[in-house]
């Protein structure tokens, strides 16, 4: 199939691609490079000779990312370029609307005159649903996103569900928990495993906002990529939990890594920020039953390859 990847040169996109091309699929990747790395995709290089791969460096909100859309026709749009920093979107609500609402609408715009069969968009498990009555949250919990980043990624969805009805393209919204792995950006603002990381490997001592015992559903980046491929055929029309269903604390990360790390430095104690939860995890009964999907890499696994690919890749 030709699939398109926005987001491809990303931390999860990258990993994606990679899988995408090793399964012989055709590939074309649309990046503003604004947070992904071209040098994420090292491994496209033979496809790339072999046709199989090419790369857009340019916006989601510009229309000429139908150039993307040229030649062999579409199979499958899978959508991860997004505005994903949770207080970001706290202090630039309309940057963040911008990019997550407005570059969706193009893209699905661009999909639905270009014939596409599967339209597969990234939610946010962690966000959309807001702080749930109870945990692991399913997916027919109600939505009370408390960030604007929650929030774009709920109106989204009403456009999905409207081009699904007005022009017969099909889609499969994910979910998502706080995924982690190799690649993901240790100098930004998320991602706190790969922020844990880089610290820890410069010898200094990490922050924790808050007192630490926030919870997160953490998911391998592997696991998740596996979702994405299953959704090519299934969950038509659905919004779809990926995670693990396990509350894990920040400081048990923390402890985790330092254990991986053999770092014995203490963690700097810090406000809690806007727009963060108290508490998250994911019901994933629906993926299981419609995706026929469930993780496969246990926490400290998946921590433990995390941290040998930075040894072997981060540079300060």
């Amino acid at each position: 199939m030709k699939i398109v990847v926005t987001g491809g040169a990303g931390f999860i996109g990258s990993n994606l691609v990679d899988t995408l091309l090793n399964a012989g699929h055709t590939v074309v990747v649309i990046d503003n490079l604004s947070t992904g790395k071209f040098e994420n995709l090292y491994n496209v290089k033979e496809a790339a000779k072999q046709n199989r791969f090419s790369f857009h460096q340019m916006d989601i909100r510009d229309p000429s990312a139908v150039v993307a859309f040229r030649g062999q026709d579409t199979d499958v749009v899978m959508h991860l370029a997004a505005q994903p920093d949770v207080r970001y979107s706290v202090r630039n609500p309309v940057e963040d609307a911008d990019i997550n609402i407005l570059g969706t609408i193009n893209l699905l715009q661009l999909s639905a005159e270009a014939g596409v069969r599967k339209f597969i968009y990234s939610s946010s498990g962690g966000c959309i649903y807001g702080q749930p009555d109870s945990l692991p949250v399913s997916e027919e919990a109600p939505r009370k996103a408390i960030s604007p980043y929650g929030v774009s990624k709920n109106v989204t969805e009403e456009y999905l569900r409207y081009y699904m009805e007005a022009h017969g393209l099909n889609y499969t919204s994910l979910a998502l928990a706080n995924v982690y792995g190799p690649r993901q950006n240790p100098f930004g603002e998320a991602g706190v495993v790969a922020i844990f990381i880089g610290r820890i490997m410069d010898g200094v001592n990490p922050t924790i906002y808050g007192d630490g015992e926030q919870t997160r559903d953490f998911l391998y980046v592997d696991d998740a990529v596996e979702a994405y491929i299953k959704a090519i055929d299934r969950g038509e029309g659905e919004t779809i939990n990926i995670g693990t269903g396990v509350e894990t604390s920040v400081n048990q990360i923390y402890r985790q890594l330092s254990e991986i790390c053999d770092f014995d430095g203490e963690p700097v104690y810090a406000p809690p920020r806007k727009g963060e939860l108290d508490r998250i995890a994911l019901d994933i009964t629906k993926a299981e039953a419609t995706l026929g999907w469930t993780p496969r890499t246990s926490l400290v696994d998946g921590l433990k390859k995390t941290v040998e690919w930075y040894v072997k890749f981060y540079k300060k």
